[in-house]
């Protein structure tokens, strides 16, 4: 190994630490649930009013992915994430002058779009430095900071909520999260242009079986013209609903069919999980490929779901929320890879950006669906049947991408601009 190829290792390694540790911060949102407590309890809000400023938050987070990618793909990482950090720090530090709910959902949505900025800008980065045959492991590692961040989060705002109250913990969550994000973005640019090339280049024979890169770097006007980017959208809305369902209601589940009080637990292994799958996805889908991999997790997601109803201990709801975690963690690493394989490195953050929008209408309606079921027949049963219907529907969908789907299939121009 020359002296330049160990710098070039040296410096990807960097930029993968670096970019986890900015994910690592994201842990403010699935900790939600401990503020709105706080909001219930010492603001005497409503259970609705509280759960706004999230909404806001996850609406803003998913619409604003589609531009931070775009943004990401043309101006590079550094900025977006530094720009990222200030909304941020703004939101959060704005969220503790306030203890009106429409100036909250306003501040709290300003962290949205700095967070989006900011998730937009970390997964490109890193797969860019690897070689392709590590671009699976890569993207699991870099996502499986999001979600080991909840595993933390929640105890240490809870400890800030006891100790300072609500609007003085916004004020120092504002603070840390802006300091660390802002001197990780920093570490962070995309690779000299003849790395690109060649990891390009080397990408078409070290494609793992059942992934195909496109034939040429393909912007979101040219992906959104092939059936293929349609087929993707949609396995990605069905897979994570089903996971949303479930842990937005667990603690729910928990009590209903196992009549057990403690199902906050399952939160915390459902996070454990959540980031191990995102690792594991990642690195089983370089050694047998996307689909086959999407195809298993389609399928013991499906399996899990129809045996829920009969989840009626803690042990077997334990079960549960593991397959749960590593089902919904291993989207989270094998979509954005999927649509970097078939539609190319360049603009993958913009194309990441639209697909991900299926997962903020998942976040939308997959919880409503149980509630909807809960409030109709008093049981989950019909939710549980409904969800796995569905992910059944996405194994087919899955079966129908060959591994030489023709993301081509459209006339590309010689030349392709971002």
């Amino acid at each position: 190994m020359s002296q330049d190829d160990k710098k070039i290792k040296h410096r990807a390694w960097i930029v993968l630490v670096a970019a986890t540790g900015i994910n690592l911060t994201f842990g403010i949102n699935y900790s939600w649930s401990v503020i709105k407590k706080a909001l219930v309890a010492d603001w005497q809000w409503t259970n609705v009013n509280a759960s706004l400023p999230y909404t806001v938050y996850s609406t803003i987070f998913a619409l604003v992915m589609v531009f931070a990618g775009r943004m990401q793909d043309k101006i590079g990482p550094r900025i977006v994430i530094t720009l990222g950090s200030i909304l941020v720090g703004t939101g959060l530090i704005s969220c503790s002058f306030t203890n009106t709910l429409q100036f909250m959902a306003i501040t709290y949505g300003i962290t949205g779009v700095g967070y989006a900025l900011c998730f937009s800008a970390t997964m490109p980065v890193c797969i860019k430095w690897f070689p392709p045959e590590k671009k699976g492991l890569i993207m699991g590692i870099v996502v499986s900071g999001s979600a080991l961040a909840s595993a933390y989060f929640s105890p240490v705002v809870n400890m800030l909520l006891s100790h300072y109250g609500i609007q003085k913990t916004f004020m120092v969550l504002g603070i840390a999260v802006f300091m660390v994000i802002a001197t990780m973005a920093q570490f962070l640019d995309n690779p000299p242009a003849d790395h690109i090339a060649k990891s390009t280049a080397a990408s078409l024979s070290a494609s793992a079986p059942g992934t195909r890169l496109a034939p040429a770097d393909v912007d979101w006007r040219q992906m959104i013209r092939t059936n293929l980017f349609y087929k993707i959208w949609l396995m990605y809305f069905i897979t994570a609903s089903a996971g949303l369902m479930i842990i937005g209601h667990i603690a729910t589940i928990a009590q209903t069919q196992a009549h057990w009080e403690n199902g906050f637990y399952l939160v915390i292994l459902f996070a454990i999980f959540n980031t191990i799958g995102r690792i594991i996805a990642g690195f089983l889908s370089d050694k047998f490929g996307r689909l086959k991999i999407l195809m298993a997790v389609f399928i013991f997601q499906a399996v899990n779901l129809l045996l829920f109803v009969s989840y009626t201990t803690p042990t077997l709801l334990a079960l549960g929320t593991v397959v749960t975690g590593i089902s919904y963690g291993a989207a989270f690493a094998l979509f954005p890879l999927a649509t970097a394989d078939r539609y190319g490195m360049k603009n993958l953050g913009g194309n990441y950006g639209l697909v991900f929008t299926a997962w903020g209408c998942a976040g939308l309606l997959g919880p409503i669906v149980a509630a909807w079921a809960v409030d109709m027949t008093g049981t989950y049963v019909y939710a549980y049947m409904i969800s796995a219907a569905t992910l059944f529907g996405a194994l087919i969908l899955a079966f129908s991408i060959t591994p030489q789907a023709k993301v081509d299939s459209i006339n590309y121009p010689t030349h392709h601009k971002s």
